[in-house]
């Protein structure tokens, strides 16, 4: 029965990869893989459905946290993006040659996802590609970069990727560590891909030609009400740490309680005009204009990875890793490998129970290593982290075009984040 689980996640994950040609959304093969795999795991359990139950509710919790921190940053989004508050950031972009603007978005997204977190980085920089850039091809390589930089950015704050935040929880990292020890690797991660853009794509060498027109028809507002509802767009995201950190309550309760601010301004802000003139700029417009389809995807996928964790064969593969390879080094390479195929967060919840910090002390080799490989190493697939999740939703992104066009860019950069950390590791120690 459990090889009936393995066989229906790699049915499922074909699918998936395959859904342009055969014309099934992605959401609905997620969907019935979730349900398929929770189903026939609970016909082989040891501990009967009672304990199966258990284990989902468990998992349903972790999946809700990611899918309602989802929810808001999507409306924080539009609601911004509904008062031309990414004019902001647009009007001060004024590059024409579309290499430059590359860099430029390259450099703002690995910083931003730093401060926020590179999903949240993702659906901003995406969406704010939309005003930027007319043509869809460009964008979606813009895209593709975006979700590299994002998740290398990431890797180097205790704040910026789920498995960074896990290993700072779990007292495997700490913040001044990890930043010094990451910040070199998760750059030479972004630089390679870019240089090799720059000089190698011909789709790089013409101008920036912006849309025509600004969606969603933003024209009566002002340019108070944009720069109010950008820095308070932005601001209700940089919340969301900031909050984690003082409360250490979880980050979507976080983000709901900024959600209701920027709601409660918007509605203060708006409370005098008419009807007509102000219903697309509310929050409730917001919620309508959200990608629920890349929502369910998520609940769907989630939860079919949540259930080889629960059944023991992700922690089962991670220790048979380490039995027949026995190098560090090398098993962490592939779970950053495994990361473009497997959700990276199990991966390494599976590696934190195999080490322990007895042996492995706070800041060692392994874990500052461990979270550069399992952050940037799910870049090289679309669906190998939540920022390509979430950029795949936004902007259609197929998943062969981007295994062809962006991958081989995510892979070389991972390799070479990786002998830029072990050159610096032997100098420093």
């Amino acid at each position: 029965m459990m090889t009936m689980v393995a066989v229906v996640f790699v049915l499922a994950y074909s699918c998936i990869a395959v859904e342009h040609y055969v014309k099934i959304n992605k959401s609905a093969i997620a969907l019935i893989a979730a349900g398929l795999m929770w189903t026939l795991y609970s016909f082989a359990s040891p501990t009967g459905v009672e304990g199966v139950i258990h284990q989902l509710t468990e998992k349903l919790g972790e999946t809700a946290a990611i899918v309602f921190f989802l929810i808001c940053a999507m409306t924080i989004v539009e609601v911004t993006d509904s008062h031309g508050g990414f004019e902001v950031i647009t009007s001060r972009i004024k590059a024409t040659k579309l290499s430059s603007l590359l860099w430029i978005i390259g450099f703002i997204s690995f910083y931003l996802s730093a401060i926020l977190d590179n999903m949240t980085t993702t659906i901003v920089m995406v969406t704010l590609m939309k005003r930027l850039l007319k043509d869809h091809k460009q964008r979606l390589f813009f895209a593709g970069i975006i979700v590299i930089a994002a998740n290398a950015g990431g890797a180097w704050t205790p704040i910026g990727d789920v498995t960074t935040t896990m290993l700072w929880i779990g007292g495997q990292i700490t913040t001044g560590a990890i930043m010094k020890g990451l910040w070199i690797a998760s750059m030479v991660n972004l630089l390679i891909p870019l240089i090799l853009a720059t000089l190698f794509m011909k789709s790089l060498k013409g101008n920036v030609v912006p849309p025509d027109n600004v969606e969603n028809g933003v024209t009566n507002t002002s340019q108070f009400e944009k720069n109010l509802m950008f820095f308070m767009g932005i601001g209700s995201l940089m919340f969301v740490p900031v909050f984690k950190a003082v409360t250490h309550l979880p980050p979507y309760l976080g983000i709901l309680l900024a959600l209701g601010v920027l709601w409660l301004v918007g509605n203060i802000l708006h409370r005098n005009k008419p009807e007509e003139e102000k219903e697309h700029l509310t929050l409730t417009k917001a919620l309508k204009r959200i990608d629920m389809a890349t929502v369910v995807f998520f609940i769907g996928i989630l939860l079919a990875v949540a259930s080889l964790s629960a059944n023991g064969m992700l922690p089962a593969l991670a220790g048979w890793l380490d039995a027949k390879l026995g190098n560090q080094s090398l098993i962490v390479i592939i779970i950053g490998l495994a990361s473009a195929v497997i959700d990276n967060i199990p991966l390494v919840a599976a590696s934190m129970g195999m080490y322990p910090l007895s042996q492995y002390p706070t800041d060692s080799f392994l874990w500052e290593f461990m979270a550069y490989a399992a952050g940037t190493g799910g870049s090289i697939l679309i669906i190998g982290s939540a920022a390509g999740v979430a950029a795949m939703g936004l902007e259609k992104i197929q998943f062969f075009w981007y295994a062809v066009r962006i991958g081989p860019l995510a892979f070389v950069g991972y390799f070479a984040g990786i002998a830029a950390y072990m050159i610096q590791y032997k100098l420093l120690h």
